[in-house]
């Protein structure tokens, strides 16, 4: 096993069971944002969390621009995590762009997973009228990319209740907002620039693993309608609508989500 990779990445693993469950954060969070999820697949599942090169306890030496400078740069680390862990039937659940990040893994290499499970998905981001509705324009996306770059913790203020919704519950907007602020900025604007001006749509067709798809009714950052263009290009997809606010379900309504996933799951051997 390279441990290499798994220090680079922070990887941490447990759980009872055989089958591999990997949780992939959505931009600027670490993976103790999964803590009211993982515990309900440790007994049945072998539970891995790892942090993007950048993020959380990663190993910020290993960042490179250039080979960050797409998303296929994070697909490629979380390949390269699979193969020294020697990982097979793979589980991966991915939050926002790092539903992206698995499903461009998958397309690589199909034969290692079982299912993927994307929570908050969006290929892109960007409107594309008349027929898209990815929720930004371009010049908000401008805006926002030229705040973090002046004032970083100002866009952190200001994006992370955005993002979160739930306003009478101001502390999940705070541990978001403390989650981006820990971060390089000039990590963190160069990664929000890959996710924000991603365009994956064309990819969609080529995923052939079975796919869930969490999608929140109202969503900030991933509208429905962008959950429903994904559903329709990936070929054996579910789609599954929670009646909640937010662009992060795992953390303001984990029983839902954990609910949802095992419904999902458990539908395989009905």
């Amino acid at each position: 096993m390279n441990k290499s990779i798994l220090s680079r990445n922070n990887v941490h693993v447990s759980g009872e069971g055989d089958q591999p469950m990997i949780f992939g954060n959505g931009f600027g969070c670490d993976q103790h944002m999964w803590r009211y999820i993982v515990p309900d697949f440790q007994q049945n599942y072998r539970t891995i969390l790892f942090d993007y090169v950048g993020s959380g306890d990663s190993d910020v030496e290993a960042y490179n621009s250039e080979r960050y400078s797409s998303l296929g740069g994070y697909s490629r680390d979380l390949i390269e995590i699979m193969d020294a862990m020697k990982l097979d039937d793979i589980i991966f659940v991915g939050h926002s762009v790092s539903c992206m990040i698995g499903m461009l893994a998958a397309i690589q290499r199909p034969e290692r997973f079982h299912r993927l499970i994307m929570i908050g998905p969006s290929a892109c981001y960007l409107n594309d009228p008349p027929d898209y509705h990815g929720g930004f324009d371009r010049e908000t996306i401008e805006e926002l990319l030229n705040l973090m770059e002046k004032n970083y913790i100002g866009w952190a203020t200001t994006f992370a209740p955005e993002v979160m919704k739930n306003r009478d519950r101001p502390e999940l907007s705070e541990e978001l907002k403390e989650n981006f602020c820990s971060t390089d900025p000039l990590i963190a604007r160069e990664f929000a620039e890959v996710t924000f001006l991603s365009d994956n749509r064309d990819d969609l067709e080529n995923c052939t693993i079975p796919t869930l798809l969490i999608q929140c009714a109202d969503d900030a950052i991933a509208p429905v309608e962008a959950g429903k263009f994904i559903h329709k290009k990936i070929p054996y997809s579910s789609f599954d609508l929670l009646p909640v606010s937010g662009h992060c379900p795992h953390l303001s309504h984990p029983s839902k989500t954990i609910e949802s996933i095992n419904r999902y799951l458990n539908s395989e051997t009905d």
